[in-house]
């Protein structure tokens, strides 16, 4: 499509050169990265001005804003939870900016509301982060982050009186609670308070467990568990189920190893460390007495199920209770006192039952191709003496409905099913398999209307992540139903470096082969126009986070392979992304410019570096947050000064700056909407869409 040239704001370039072993490497827009300077807010609010005043040209923007909301409002709901006496759910009436929470005493009545976030703040960007229910029911630690942040401040609600305690506890972040079987009070995680004005940008180090005592003060807390010889450790406390143990998984950044102590609560001895070597994953999933079960990809890429006598701790006394199968096990619980265990089978999940001795007991059936999990975490609801088992099911046509699972018959009940104004009817979902540049097979979910013809004029939006051992499976998402409305194709790409297929197809797209996340997306983009469902001007690339990376490496690969690019909150300059905030952690999946072989393999594809002068470069809107403290707005920002610096003729780079927001979660519906709207105006206007 035709585009006006655009005359974009005036950015200077510094002289800022680094030298990493032997190799000058310019980075001219280095200011950027001080997020609050007077100088850096200038550049935000005249990139703003011009992005906004080209979106406001484009005539469909008013109607998809209007659509969106008419999709979005409709009542939804999510999965139950049951603590003591009562049933605990999350619904949203329809434009609610924030879900709210019901309790109840059946799970089949409408109940009372507990919290409602929306109360929070007056423009709806204060969310609710996590929580977490006493065992009896009678307690709710709540953490609640403002404008996107990571950080969160953990409250407690008195179930029964629907009150707050007055405490307040700060400086916390990737946090769960872990209450004391008690409910006396719970354990969770914090850091040291930032320096001033770096809350946003300060590198996060030295993470501790503490023990917070209801109604007592923050600095009472008592501390349980501190490395400062290791500070790059985290920590996932829990408490066994019978109360008798505090469990503690400890990461190391974002690297799917993990070690793993306990700290026996009868005796209070120190903390034992029972897997101490990183070199697999190790997930808790429940004790009988003294006998651990943990979910491992240990002599299992594809992952098992093993028991570990804590009292008698050598490998070789180790026992598989399920053994490693053909299907990627991605997630077990007990509940009934059996094993329910999530597979994924070519990307998509299915719900297994066994017996404490690892027996096969059945497979609860599911509507269609789809997901148990929701985000990055399963659904599934229930303890380990409850009868009955809630969970969610949706996929790409089905929306989020929850369902009831009662063990004594075998059957799956439909609790709620939203009623959306979309005709469901009229849409496929197809898996195809597509050859990668070294022949691997790369699966690749396709949505569009029945009966699409391959013309090679559809608009066609594909999505990939590829990392992190982060799964893509068949989801729901309201905002594509726009998208299908427009007549577009929506395809998912799952690509290595995603836990797909084990931890042998993660390893397949981490560090020195990061390439082949890339090559895979670019074969599913190539097929894509080789069997005329799309073609080039009609085909836009889209990624979050490492899938911003992911479309930042790919346009500047192949830049004339694509018709638009969406790069959001994206990791654009991999040598310098570890220096801040939680940016260290990543270095395990992506290894870092400070050892020279990954400093190659890293300059050789960062998206910010290997932008060229003189290059056609796609129509690109980047999206960020000016609060984004896990991918901090700096790498938007010089991506952005550096494209439009490069660019040649008339595509248009824009970048999309949300004030007070952060990397995504907790994102105001209101806010949502108004984001889809453009970022959907913006792929009308340039793929041709009528």
């Amino acid at each position: 499509m035709s585009n006006p040239k655009l005359t974009y704001p005036i950015t200077p370039a510094g002289n800022q050169v680094d030298d990493y072993h032997g190799t000058p490497v310019a980075d001219p827009y280095r200011w950027l990265e001080d997020v609050d300077s007077p100088e850096t807010l200038a550049w935000v609010n005249a990139q703003n001005k011009l992005t906004f005043g080209y979106l406001e040209q484009i005539l469909v923007r008013e109607w998809l804003r209007k659509r969106l909301t008419s999709l979005w409002d409709f009542g939804r709901a999510q999965s139950i939870y049951h603590r003591g006496s009562h049933y605990f759910q999350f619904r949203n009436s329809g434009l609610q900016n924030q879900d709210v929470l019901y309790v109840m005493d059946d799970p089949t009545t409408p109940g009372q509301i507990l919290l409602d976030p929306n109360l929070l703040s007056e423009d709806g960007t204060a969310a609710l982060n996590t929580w977490s229910f006493s065992d009896d029911g009678n307690w709710l630690a709540y953490a609640v982050s403002r404008s996107g942040s990571d950080w969160v401040e953990w409250r407690i609600r008195s179930v029964q009186s629907g009150e707050d305690l007055p405490e307040t506890l700060k400086w916390s972040k990737f946090s769960g609670a872990a209450w004391a079987q008690d409910a006396s009070g719970f354990y969770y995680c914090r850091y040291g308070a930032p320096a001033e004005g770096e809350m946003y940008q300060e590198a996060n180090y030295n993470q501790t467990i503490h023990f917070h005592r209801l109604n007592t003060s923050q600095s009472e807390d008592i501390l349980i568990y501190a490395r400062p010889d290791q500070p790059e450790w985290g920590f996932g406390p829990e408490v066994s189920n019978d109360g008798h143990y505090l469990l503690m998984t400890v990461t190391q950044g974002t690297d799917i190893r993990n070690r793993f102590f306990y700290q026996d609560l009868k005796t209070n001895d120190q903390a034992v460390e029972l897997i101490t070597d990183l070199e697999a994953a190790y997930f808790f999933i429940g004790n009988d007495g003294p006998v651990f079960y943990f979910q491992t990809d240990r002599e299992a890429p594809k992952g098992r199920l093993i028991a570990i006598d804590v009292n008698h701790p050598e490998i070789s006394n180790w026992k598989t209770i399920i053994p490693e199968r053909s299907d990627t096990l991605e997630a077990v619980t007990i509940i009934n006192d059996q094993f329910i265990a999530i597979y994924l089978h070519d990307a998509h999940e299915l719900l297994k039952r066994f017996g404490l001795d690892g027996t096969l007991l059945g497979e609860i059936q599911l509507p269609t191709l789809g997901s148990v999990t929701q985000g990055y975490m399963p659904t599934l609801a229930g303890r380990r003496k409850d009868r009955e088992m809630f969970y969610l099911f949706h996929s790409f046509a089905h929306p989020v409905t929850v369902f009831r699972y009662d063990f004594e018959t075998d059957k799956s009940e439909e609790l709620f099913k939203p009623s959306i104004q979309f005709d469901f009817s009229q849409y496929v979902t197809q898996q195809v398999f597509v050859s990668s540049k070294d022949g691997t097979k790369i699966p690749m979910f396709l949505v569009h209307r029945a009966g699409l013809k391959l013309d090679g004029q559809n608009p066609t939006l594909l999505y990939g992540y590829g990392g992190f051992n982060i799964s893509q499976t068949p989801a729901f998402s309201v905002s594509r139903l726009a998208w299908l409305d427009m007549g577009g194709v929506y395809a998912v790409a799952v690509l290595r470096g995603g836990g797909e297929y084990g931890e042998e197809w993660h390893k397949g797209g981490m560090i020195h082969a990061k390439q082949n996340v890339f090559d895979d997306f670019i074969a599913c983009a190539e097929w894509l126009v080789a069997e005329r469902i799309t073609s080039t001007p009609k085909l836009a690339i889209e990624g979050r986070s490492n899938g911003g990376l992911l479309v930042g490496a790919c346009m500047t690969q192949r830049p004339e392979l694509f018709g638009a690019c969406l790069p959001i909150v994206g990791v654009m300059d991999m040598l310098r992304f570890h220096k801040f905030t939680i940016g260290w952690a990543w270095v395990s999946d992506y290894g870092c410019s400070e050892k020279p072989d990954e400093f190659n393999t890293l300059f050789a594809y960062s998206p910010y570096h290997n932008l060229k002068p003189g290059t056609r470069y796609p129509p690109t809107l980047i999206t960020t947050g000016d609060h984004d403290d896990r991918v901090v707005p700096g790498h938007s920002f010089k991506f952005a000064a550096r494209l439009q610096a490069c660019q040649v003729g008339d595509a248009p780079v824009l970048i999309r700056i949300q004030t007070k927001a952060g990397h995504g979660a907790g994102k105001p519906t209101a806010i949502l909407i108004e984001e889809l709207a453009d970022i959907y105006a913006f792929l009308a206007k340039n793929l041709g869409v009528a």
